[in-house]
């Protein structure tokens, strides 16, 4: 009772500072209780704690070693490093993650752009072939269509190979001996020729209507003769019954005065177009009906 008397009439902070000491001193009795009844005897030598174990004897809440308390403190400090590595492994296989997307975006984007220029190569190709095709197709319809304009306006143009007389007797228009043969000569020479025709002028001394009959039964025996002997077409033969007009003069001399007609005669030209005779053998070598070419 007086001790519980005692208790009750201290202070709150004499009542905890009691508590504490009680609870001190209760391990330090039951120590040194240990110890005396342990026997008395020296460690040896080896056995004599070094100066870490000491230091390490010093650690823990009892003063004995507390083999976790070591482990722990390292593990405390060591967590906060190792959630920084980890969090720095995070960031660099991100980092390595996006570099992959980069790179594999850009593999996708330069194969993409290859692939375009490749395709606007070919393209280019394709339409530089088109454009050569099309300027050879320009360039040969031009030319067909310079020879088209050199073919129409050269259709009438014709110019002459050989020219020759035939001589009549008086009031005849039989042809002699001498000018069947070199009506003979120049239609062997035109066959299978094109391109070609025959102009005859036939003339008569006869004044009138009577010198132009004479003279167109002259260029008809001779027209005559080459259809039915040589068969020469007839489309390809053209006369002209003149009567006693003038002979043209020698050399075209406009000054010089016209010669008269004097005798019947039948003046033959074979003329030629180059065109037409161009897929044939040119009548142009025919030698003329008097032994003489003339250009």
């Amino acid at each position: 009772m007086k001790n519980t008397t005692v208790v009750r009439t201290l202070f709150p902070s004499q009542f905890a500072a009691l508590l504490l000491a009680s609870a001190i001193s209760v391990p330090v009795m039951a120590q040194q209780s240990q110890s005396a009844s342990e026997p008395q005897s020296a460690p040896p030598a080896a056995a004599q704690p070094t100066p870490l174990a000491n230091s390490d004897q010093r650690e823990g809440f009892w003063g004995r070693v507390n083999p976790m308390a070591r482990k722990k403190w390292v593990k405390k400090r060591l967590d906060p490093i190792n959630d920084r590595l980890t969090e720095l492994d995070e960031v660099n296989a991100k980092n390595s993650q996006q570099i992959k997307d980069v790179d594999a975006r850009a593999q996708a984007g330069i194969h993409q752009a290859q692939s375009t220029a490749d395709a606007a190569n070919q393209t280019a190709t394709a339409a530089g072939a088109k454009a050569d095709s099309a300027n050879g197709i320009a360039q040969n319809a031009s030319g067909h269509v310079d020879r088209l304009n050199t073919t129409v306006n050269g259709l009438d143009q014709y110019h002459q190979i050989s020219d020759v007389d035939l001589p009549f007797h008086r009031g005849s228009n039989m042809l002699s001996k001498d000018a069947k043969g070199q009506l003979d000569g120049m239609a062997s020479s035109l066959a299978g020729h094109a391109g070609y025709i025959i102009e005859i002028e036939a003339r008569s001394p006869g004044a009138g209507a009577a010198g132009i009959q004479n003279s167109q039964r002259l260029a008809e025996s001779v027209e005559r003769y080459l259809v039915t002997e040589h068969q020469i077409p007839v489309y390809r033969m053209h006369y002209v019954a003149l009567g006693n007009a003038p002979l043209e003069t020698p050399g075209g001399d406009e000054n010089a005065k016209p010669e008269r007609v004097r005798a019947s005669s039948v003046h033959i030209r074979l003329m030629e177009n180059s065109l037409a005779a161009q897929d044939s053998t040119s009548p142009h070598g025919v030698a003329s009906l008097t032994g003489a070419e003339r250009p």
